[in-house]
């Protein structure tokens, strides 16, 4: 774990962590990249602690490469959003973690990544992951999140048009 005074356990306080929420458009239609935790197995987003030197989206995309295989590109400079969950460390003790999620459209998925073999990864539709999700509060962010993927989908295909017109 990284070593910000943020992020210590014991102290008070939520410890942080950055997330990457995956999307891509597919046939149309909007997609989200879900994954297993290693422990557990419920379905989350990548997401990992601070490091020293990289930029809280930075981070973020990391996670996204070494969980999930993704390449992509984190939209926008600020997170979309943050929720709340408890995480249980080896030793049975428990944390309360802060998530800043950043949004990420997707290029392409690796063949193989980092940490392939730990987890199942799976595309679905953002109202499929809101329902598949325990924690409440990333719930509610794929929820949020859907009509600011639609708008950059849209000033995405209004672009192209512009760009196509001799």
């Amino acid at each position: 774990m990284a070593e910000h005074p943020e992020t210590r356990i014991g102290g008070r306080g939520a410890v942080l962590q950055f997330a990457a929420l995956p999307f891509r458009i597919a046939s149309g239609a909007v997609e989200v990249l879900l994954i297993t935790s290693r422990e557990t197995q419920r379905w989350i987003i990548p997401k990992g602690w601070p490091i020293r030197g990289l930029r809280p989206r930075e981070v973020a995309t990391r996670e996204a490469v070494e969980e999930a295989g993704l390449v992509g590109t984190i939209v926008g400079k600020r997170p979309i959003g943050s929720y709340h969950y408890t995480k249980r460390l080896p030793d049975n003790q428990e944390i309360l973690c802060r998530v800043k999620v950043f949004l990420m459209s997707v290029d392409h998925q690796l063949d193989t990544w980092k940490e392939k073999e730990q987890r199942e990864c799976e595309w679905m539709s953002p109202q499929k992951a809101a329902r598949l999700i325990d924690d409440r509060g990333l719930a509610e962010l794929f929820r949020t999140a859907l009509p600011t993927i639609r708008s950059l989908r849209a000033k995405e295909s209004k672009g192209r048009a512009a760009r196509s017109d001799p």
